[in-house]
Order: structure tokens, then C-alpha cells, then sequence
């Protein structure tokens, strides 16, 4: 009986231990390595967020992480600002451009707004925008616009799309308030150009882009506006070949 004993002990089955679980007291885990674009240079960091509109920069680029963050709150990022109605939505328009303008710190250089226009909203950025330069508006609403771009002193280029016309008295005041601008661009009916030709004889007008123009409209442009380099005449249908014609614009 003895043997047996000593035949059954030496039978049991070896029961393997599972390894033991390390206690709450232990190193954590190592981080994760920081996204790529977090590392980037500053100036690749700007470059990159200046690609954006700014409905992209305010709800989405600066929500990606603290760096972009950092970044979207640098007034420089906002020198240029483009809002397009196309891109948010409507009740949000005017906020997402009046958040981007507060965002520049009064270094909006260059604006550009596609979407409704109000009166309001140009007086909010006129009077936080002293060194705008390039101002581009494209609307069917109305708004005040000779009174309104007074209050940029620096305005050197204005572009207007479908607003309606304006009429010879704001192209006046255009003109003789705004002494630096170079470059015009309207969409409009031959008579705002004949208004063109006729109010602005003295401006130092290098670029003019005119559409829906007609001979008797580039006519008044040609012979009002002497220091004029460049015309634009878009797909203008309604010129048609006369030497006399070809020759001013000679």
C-alpha cells in the first residue's frame, strides 16, 4: 500500500499559476506619442490654418488640438478673413464674421464676405478695422456702401458683386473718399460704368473690372480714367469691333 500511496501522489496534476497582475501602485503606461502636426514650426502651423476659411478655423482647426489652438487665437492668423454663406449656416453668418473680426485685433488687412450683408455688420468691422485694404463683397442686399467705406481710411482695392446699382452719387463719394484706391471691381449695367468714367477723371486707378458693358460704357471709361493699366471686361457681350474704339484702347 505503501508504493500505491507514493504511485498516486506523484499522479496529481501540476496546476500552472496565471502570471501575476501588476497592483494599482504600479508605472503607468507610457503616453502616446503626440499627433505629427502638433510638432510642426509655427510658420508651417500658420500656413496651413490660412488655408482655411473662417468658419473652418472657428469650429473645426482650432478645436484639433492645443497648438492649433494656440495659433487660431494669434491675431496675425486673422490679417486675412474669408466667410461664404455657402460654408455655415444662415442664422450664424453674421457671428462667425463678427467673431473672426474681433479675432484680428485690428490687423484685418483683407476681407472677404459672400453672404448676406447688413449694414450692421459692416459698421461692426469698419470700426475694428482701420488698416483694411482689400475689401470684397459679394450680395444681393442692400446696404449704405458710400457711407459705409469711408470708415476705411485705408482701402485700397474694392470688389462688389450683385448688389444692386449704385448710383452716379456713391460712385462720387467713392471716389473722392477713398484717394488710395487702385483697384474696382463692380458687376453692374452700363450706366454705373458711364458713372465710372465720369466721377473718377483724377484716380489713380490701375485695375477695372467691368461686366454687362457696352461701347458707349468702355468709351466713358477710356476717356475718364487716363492712369487706367489694366480693364477687365469679363465675358462682356454687348461690345462690338469699331477702329475708333480699338484705337483709345490702344
Amino acid at each position: 500500500m505503501s508504493s500505491t500511496g507514493k504511485k498516486s501522489e506523484s499522479s496529481k496534476p501540476t496546476i500552472k499559476t496565471e502570471p501575476s497582475i501588476p497592483s494599482s501602485s504600479s508605472a503607468p503606461p507610457p503616453p502616446l506619442p503626440s499627433p505629427p502636426w502638433t510638432e510642426l514650426p509655427d510658420h508651417l502651423t500658420a500656413n496651413i490654418l490660412q488655408r482655411l476659411d473662417a468658419e473652418e478655423r472657428l469650429k473645426s482647426a482650432q478645436l484639433v488640438c492645443s497648438s492649433w489652438w494656440r495659433a487660431c487665437k494669434n491675431p496675425a492668423m486673422w490679417r486675412v478673413i474669408d466667410v461664404r454663406i455657402s460654408r455655415c449656416d444662415c442664422n450664424e453668418f453674421e457671428n462667425i464674421c463678427c467673431r473672426a473680426v474681433v479675432r484680428s485685433q485690428g490687423q484685418l488687412v483683407e476681407l472677404k464676405i459672400a453672404g448676406p450683408v447688413s449694414d450692421p455688420l459692416m459698421h461692426f468691422a469698419s470700426e475694428r478695422s482701420s488698416q483694411l485694404r482689400c475689401l470684397t463683397l459679394v450680395s444681393s442686399c442692400i446696404v449704405d456702401l458710400s457711407a459705409l467705406i469711408i470708415n476705411f481710411p485705408q482701402l485700397e482695392e474694392l470688389h462688389i458683386f450683385m448688389i444692386d446699382t449704385l448710383d452716379p452719387e456713391e460712385l462720387e463719394s467713392i471716389s473722392i473718399s477713398k484717394p488710395m484706391l487702385k483697384s474696382f471691381t463692380y458687376f453692374s449695367d452700363w450706366a454705373v460704368h458711364v458713372g465710372i468714367g465720369n466721377t473718377m477723371p483724377d484716380r489713380c486707378l490701375f485695375r477695372l473690372t467691368a461686366f454687362r458693358i457696352e461701347n458707349y460704357g468702355l468709351e466713358a471709361i477710356l476717356n475718364g480714367c487716363p492712369n487706367l493699366e489694366l480693364l477687365d471686361l469679363g465675358e462682356s457681350s454687348g461690345l462690338y469691333q469699331r477702329r475708333a474704339l480699338g484705337a483709345l484702347c490702344f
